[in-house]
């Protein structure tokens, strides 16, 4: 564990006194839904015993619970931060920022070959970098774009979902295999041209509300999808290959999807080889807004335990690692930290998925846990 043994107070929110949090750790008894409140840690396992069941009762009164101390005294290396949600579908949004659906054509016109990448990015980035950025997603001004881009030969399929009507909407990760703050992140073991992806990621209940936001890494494999993007579910579902946390901070009268709106994600990236690289996504220039990303998920779908949904990254690193015009791509034992003040700090250590802990504790593992732990009573329930 990267995170988990490490002081609450360096990945807690700056204003965690004053936050409203929920997440899920690890108890012997199986995984336990907790909310912090005003600084201390309840379990509220016998009011919701998932936190998908948690936030569709939530009214914005806390429940009650066992109350376990101040979160900034809590062991959560005995009691490890588990991804916060649990019961919800992981969905994710691709090609949001402008600078992310270039380096998509990018990867397409390489066709996943990072020695060709640093050329193409030249002929491509100031033509369409700037007029992408200019236009405002299904108008009519991205439609005379589209028309010119065509003509010129420099249409993509990226482009289509970074300036048309329909964003990019996928499924990240199936449920309860998300991987939470401190756990090893996993990268296709053969892949050679990956990075992370460190991005805001909002927390909807079963009816579709909005309720909150929390941070996340949608780990990207830029030689697969590169090659083609029908390889999209291989380059982004792998073991350990999602990270959500470290805790989901409810939006209130401290915090609103406002708040999302202008987060600033900065990321850091440390290598067992002394590398080090910074970079920084400003969710003030996403091309469409969170809350329009989360209707569009909603349009033709319903998700009755609720869903997580990834609203895309500015980063996307081009600085060389070893080999100059090859770019950047990861090295097992890299630490990855994505962090933004009033979310806090998700770091991981990464591995390949094929090393990372295998996935073993299913939807029916948990229901069995629950229910021998009498939280699927109907008394319980109540």
């Amino acid at each position: 564990m990267v995170g988990g043994a490490t002081s609450p107070a360096t990945w807690l929110p700056v204003d965690w006194r004053d936050a409203l949090l929920v997440g899920r750790i690890q108890t012997p008894q199986g995984p336990t839904p907790i909310l912090v409140r005003h600084g201390r840690v309840v379990d509220v396992s016998a009011f919701a015993p998932t936190v998908s069941e948690l936030l569709d009762r939530w009214t914005g009164e806390a429940p009650g619970g066992a109350d376990l101390g101040v979160v900034a005294d809590f062991d959560f290396a005995a009691r490890p931060l588990l991804a916060p949600v649990d019961l919800q579908c992981v969905k994710a949004a691709g090609v949001t920022f402008a600078v992310s659906a270039v380096e998509r054509v990018i990867e397409e016109r390489a066709r996943g070959d990072a020695a060709k990448a640093e050329a193409i990015r030249g002929d491509l980035r100031e033509r369409v970098g700037a007029d992408i950025r200019s236009v405002q997603p299904g108008s009519e001004a991205a439609q005379r774009l589209k028309a010119a881009l065509i003509a010129d030969g420099l249409w993509s399929q990226y482009l289509e979902v970074a300036i048309g009507p329909d964003a990019e909407i996928f499924t990240k990760a199936p449920v309860l295999s998300a991987v939470g703050h401190g756990a090893q992140i996993g990268v296709r073991s053969d892949s050679a041209w990956n990075n992370p992806e460190p991005e805001v990621v909002l927390v909807c209940d079963g009816a579709g509300r909005a309720l909150g936001a929390t941070l996340g890494n949608d780990v990207n494999l830029r030689d697969f999808e590169g090659r083609s993007a029908l390889l999209l579910g291989k380059a982004k579902d792998n073991n350990a290959s999602c990270a959500l946390g470290p805790l989901i901070r409810l939006f209130d009268d401290r915090f609103t999807v406002d708040d999302v709106r202008s987060a600033e994600v900065e990321l850091t990236i440390q290598g067992k080889d002394n590398y080090r690289l910074e970079g920084r996504s400003l969710m003030s220039e996403i091309s469409r807004d969170p809350l329009e990303l989360v209707r569009q998920a909603l349009s033709e779908h319903q998700y009755p335990d609720g869903f997580a949904l990834f609203l895309g990254t500015l980063f996307a690193p081009t600085q060389d690692r070893d080999t100059p015009g090859l770019g950047f791509t990861h090295k097992p034992g890299d630490v990855v930290r994505v962090a933004s003040p009033r979310l806090g700090v998700l770091e991981n250590e990464v591995t390949t998925s094929k090393a990372a802990p295998p996935w073993s504790f299913g939807i029916a593992d948990l229901m069995r846990n629950l229910a021998g732990r009498g939280l699927l009573s109907a008394e319980a329930a109540r």
